[in-house]
Parts: structure tokens; C-alpha cells; sequence
């Protein structure tokens, strides 16, 4: 008999970047296509799963308002953002079998249902995927914050962020081939170290509330359920 996954309630946090592929600019089907295949793979072994998408390969409020504009406009306009591409991982995820609903902080209710805490861990229990847009549904908070809120309120067992590379480093690994990653951190270290592991505010959120949070590789194939089924040398832990 296969043995249970480790963390039977997970959040996942994914960047609006990691949506581009090897596009310029918007949303690349096989990437939507690539997180769907991984996710199922997750519903199949039992575990309940949430996303937290951010909006940067559309929009980001902080990128707009360097350039001028009001930067409550601008982060408004970064949650729009990531409502587009919490649509688009909601058809990739009903386009490989599963249920899905996505869940917006702001009142967009012709496209999507309004975020209530109680309403999308019915969802989860369910087995449905929840795909949590418009970050919190406030500026000036980044979509990092809205994942530790999220995974707090739904008592995730797991917190993950999807990344470019294959865990938490000292360097940048793309610019110093001397760089080493870190097998584990507490999250003082990643505070104190300034690691860029999340932003601030999602870190004291996470630690207050002892989440355990895995950064890992995205793109790497088997990596997700590694970790569900307990490998703690893929990606780095963080912890209190």
C-alpha cells in the first residue's frame, strides 16, 4: 500500500513570471499546462491543494508606480493581473480532470467566486483545486503576504514557493557559480540574512504561525510530490 503524503494541505505559490515561459509578455500554455500536470498528480495522492498566483507577467502595481503612477492604482491593477491568470490555471487544471474554483479578494463576481475562508476549505475538502486571486484584496502588500495569509487561514500544512531555481542560496546561482543553497533555515536566518526568500511581511506572518515553508524549483519534473512524500533534500526548508 502506498504511504500517505506528508503534508495532506498545501499552499502553493506561484509567480506571475514563472507563467511566461519563453514568452515576452502574457501566458504560456504549456507552463499552465506543466503546473496542472503536477497538481493532479498531488489531487491523485489525496493531498488538498491551493495556489497563489501573483500578476508580474501582466502587471505590478510597485513597477507601475516607479513610473509615475499612483501606486494604489498600480497594485489595483496588479490584482486585476492576477485574476487573469488565476482563469487561465483554472482551465489548464479542469483541461486535466479536476475540479477548480478560483477565489478573488475583490468582487468579480461574473468571473469568479468572492473569497470566503469558510467556503474554500468546503472547496478543498471537496478535492477541489482553490486558486486564490487579487492577492489580499489591499495595497501595497505583495502576493507573497497573501499566500502566508491564505495558507494561515486554511490551515495549509505546507507552505511552497515555486522559484527559478532549486531552493534558497547565499548568491545569486545564474551570477556566482561559488553559490550554495541552503538545506535548511529558520526564519530569523531568512530575515536577518535579508535572502529574498519572501518578502518580509510573509516571513513574520509565516514564522508567528510556525508554518513550515519549501522553496523548490518549479520547473523540475516530480519535484512537488517529492516533497509532499516527505524528501527534504529537494528544495530548502525554512522553519521557526
Amino acid at each position: 500500500m502506498r504511504a500517505k503524503p506528508v503534508y495532506p494541505r498545501i499552499l502553493l505559490k506561484l509567480s506571475g513570471e514563472a507563467l511566461l515561459g519563453q514568452l515576452p509578455f502574457g501566458i504560456d500554455a504549456d507552463v499552465t499546462t506543466f503546473i496542472a500536470t503536477e497538481v493532479k498528480a498531488a489531487i491523485d495522492a489525496g493531498v488538498q491543494v491551493a495556489l497563489v498566483v501573483g500578476g508580474g507577467n501582466i502587471f505590478r502595481g510597485e513597477g507601475l508606480a516607479k513610473s509615475g503612477m499612483d501606486r494604489v492604482t498600480g497594485d489595483h491593477m496588479g490584482m486585476l493581473a492576477t485574476v487573469i491568470n488565476a482563469l487561465a490555471l483554472q482551465d489548464a487544471v479542469e483541461r486535466a480532470g479536476m475540479e477548480a474554483r478560483v477565489m478573488s479578494a475583490l468582487k468579480i463576481n461574473q468571473v469568479c467566486e468572492d473569497y470566503i475562508r469558510r467556503r474554500a476549505i468546503r472547496h478543498l475538502e471537496k478535492g477541489r483545486v482553490v486558486i486564490f486571486a487579487s492577492g489580499t484584496g489591499n495595497p501595497f502588500f505583495t502576493t507573497d503576504s497573501a499566500a502566508a495569509l491564505r495558507a494561515v487561514e486554511v490551515g495549509a500544512d505546507l507552505l511552497l514557493k515555486a522559484t527559478l531555481v532549486d531552493g534558497v542560496y547565499n548568491a545569486d546561482p545564474k551570477k556566482d557559480p561559488t553559490a550554495t543553497r541552503y538545506h535548511t533555515l529558520t526564519y530569523d536566518e531568512a530575515l536577518n540574512r535579508r535572502l529574498g526568500v519572501m518578502d518580509q511581511t510573509a516571513l513574520v506572518m509565516a514564522r508567528d504561525h510556525r508554518m513550515t515553508l519549501c522553496v523548490y524549483e518549479m520547473a523540475r519534473a516530480g519535484a512537488l510530490m517529492q516533497i509532499l512524500n516527505g524528501d527534504e533534500n529537494t528544495g530548502t526548508y525554512v522553519r521557526v
